[in-house]
């Protein structure tokens, strides 16, 4: 007697074969069989034909925080994820001195787009190092399974204090986070992360403290990860990094490394061809590199309020420093200060997610009713129209409406024949969904689901078995996760059940259910008739489902070389 069969489904193994009408049975969390009359069970779902995949292997989130108040990682299983991957671009939470908690938390609010509220009032501290941190996950119990990098900014916070934002190392604090990350790696992590990235700007206007190692820092951790012979690294390179560098860390380490992000930005449309040719180059010379890219356009909504895409620009720094009420507002109405930031904007663009592209960056909102005739017009437009400077217009509105005008944008990767020529590439890694991060201007956590409806159904750039080989078997591979990711007897039954025809994500909501009522956007899942985690459902064709027994997911600690 098994504990679930799932008849007749169109089975996509995760590995790329051509699909097959099969049944598979469940039983004590595992694939115990594929065919057909494979017996009785307690629970038989006729799949009429809808397709079976592995579960989603979602490898670019941030729920470090949210997942010590949110066990379920919400969205993320209702929209097909079985595993998350935790602490990229080395923004962690362990390990943490307790005297540095509020400036991780205000690191996090700044360079994640989290809440401060939400942090302050949910996280549990009940912690420091990152093996502690492992095990309070895992005392409490996770619905997805999850796997959790050991990140460069946690560990130089850890290590340097709040010189951490200031300077380079000395080798004794290098020796001191090598020791820690060989710790965490012995303890389980996934690998180390870390980014060198212009918009990662943290508390106060700070580089995030990532951005402040020298060669020598990344080279040493590098090493230490290899020699546990096990481990991915994961760096968000800027617009001064070259592949050549990131392919020392893994000549030094042995290890794959993961390169992000990998979008294509219409300011710079050969960049990202150049960076992917670069890193196949690399993985011809034996090095194991890796671009993570999006099937998703970047877009956002946001105010300036709380003006994330253009808080890495240096000339933005008084704008930080001033805080809020009056004081911002005398900076934004300042003229020099615009006329530094004009020519930041035209002349330095870097690698910023905002780069001068005011003809797509519209009024998504006015707060006043005299301003409706406004929504859905561009920038561009509208200061063309007043003959202002883009940047006045943006920013004049903005005050006139008490910095509550709503603005959206499509930032990047929103060009159809070259996002499909990056995905189409099959040793590119398919992720950048940003789960758990960012909750007030965006939501990408169904960016498996969008795959599968709008890239294989709408637009036949990848085949369905590509797909889910992209979402789950290349995934598992990578990270060395050899008990998930495939269809495959013995491995664990974390599955995805859906509907072709339907498959995709739903419109935006924003929600006000956040740790001190803060809000986040949500988006849900369409054709989604079934998620298992180790073989218990956590969602259905209705969504989320309470967990009927204890939550089933796993803290992984055990990874192939």
């Amino acid at each position: 007697m098994h504990d679930l069969v799932i008849r007749n489904a169109l089975l996509l193994d995760g590995l790329g074969s051509v699909p097959e009408r099969q049944d598979l049975a469940v039983a004590n969390g595992k694939i115990v069989a594929i065919g057909s009359d494979l017996g009785d069970a307690a629970e038989t779902i006729d799949a009429d034909g809808l397709a079976l995949m592995p579960g989603i292997i979602d490898s670019h989130t941030h729920y470090d925080a949210q997942v010590t108040w949110d066990a379920l990682c919400d969205p993320s299983p209702a929209l097909g994820v079985t595993t998350v991957i935790m602490g990229n671009c080395g923004f962690t939470i362990a390990p943490c001195r307790p005297d540095d908690r509020q400036l991780m938390m205000g690191h996090l609010t700044r360079v994640e787009g989290m809440a401060l509220e939400a942090l302050e009032e949910g996280i549990r501290w009940n912690f420091e190092s990152f093996p502690e941190y492992l095990e309070m996950i895992e005392r409490q119990g996770v619905g997805p399974n999850i796997g959790v990098y050991i990140g460069h900014s946690a560990l130089r916070t850890f290590v340097m204090g709040k010189d951490a934002t200031e300077r380079a190392a000395n080798d004794d604090e290098i020796q001191a986070m090598c020791a820690i990350v060989a710790d965490a790696m012995d303890a389980g992590a996934i690998g180390f992360s870390s980014s060198v990235h212009e918009q990662h700007v943290g508390w106060g206007g700070v580089p995030m403290p990532s951005r402040l190692a020298e060669d020598k820092e990344f080279q040493a951790i590098a090493e230490t990860v290899g020699s546990k012979r096990k481990g991915t690294l994961m760096v968000v390179k800027g617009s001064k990094t070259d592949i050549d560098w990131v392919e020392r860390l893994a000549e030094c380490s042995g290890r794959p490394v993961l390169v992000s992000a990998m979008r294509h930005h219409p300011a710079a449309p050969n960049k990202v061809f150049e960076d992917l040719a670069a890193l196949r180059n690399a993985r011809e010379r034996g090095r194991r590199l890796y671009g993570q890219c999006s099937c998703m356009p970047m877009a956002m909504d946001f105010t300036l309020e709380n003006p994330y895409p253009f808080e890495a620009y240096d000339a933005w720094k008084p704008a930080i420093e001033a805080g809020s009420g009056e004081a911002y507002k005398a900076v934004l109405r300042d003229p020099a200060w615009r006329a530094a930031m004009k020519e930041e904007i035209a002349t330095n663009p870097g690698m910023r997610i905002f780069r001068g592209n005011w003809d797509t960056l519209t009024v998504a909102e006015a707060a006043l009713d005299k301003n409706r005739a406004v929504e859905e017009r561009s920038v561009a437009e509208l200061a063309a129209e007043n003959g202002k400077h883009p940047f006045d217009q943006f920013l004049d509105l903005a005050l006139e409406e008490d910095l509550k005008t709503l603005y959206a944008t499509e930032f990047s990767n929103f060009d159809v024949p070259a996002v499909s020529r990056i995905l189409q590439d099959p040793d590119n890694q398919i992720s950048l969904g940003d789960a758990g991060a960012h909750l007030s201007f965006l939501c990408e956590a169904g960016y498996g689901l969008h795959l599968l409806g709008r890239w294989v159904r709408e637009l036949g750039v990848l085949s369905l078995e590509e797909a889910a080989r992209r979402l789950a078997g290349q995934q598992a591979n990578l990270f060395g996760i050899r008990d998930r990711g495939t269809l495959t007897v013995g491995k664990a039954a974390d599955l995805l059940l859906f509907d072709p025809e339907t498959v995709g994500i739903g419109p935006k909501q924003r929600l006000h259910d956040l740790p001190g009522g803060a809000n986040r956007l949500r988006t849900d899942a369409l054709g989604v008739h079934g998620v298992w985690v180790n073989g218990q459902r956590l969602a259905d064709s209705n969504g989320p489902i309470p967990a009927q027994q204890r939550l089933p997911g796993k803290v992984m600690r055990d990874y192939a070389a």
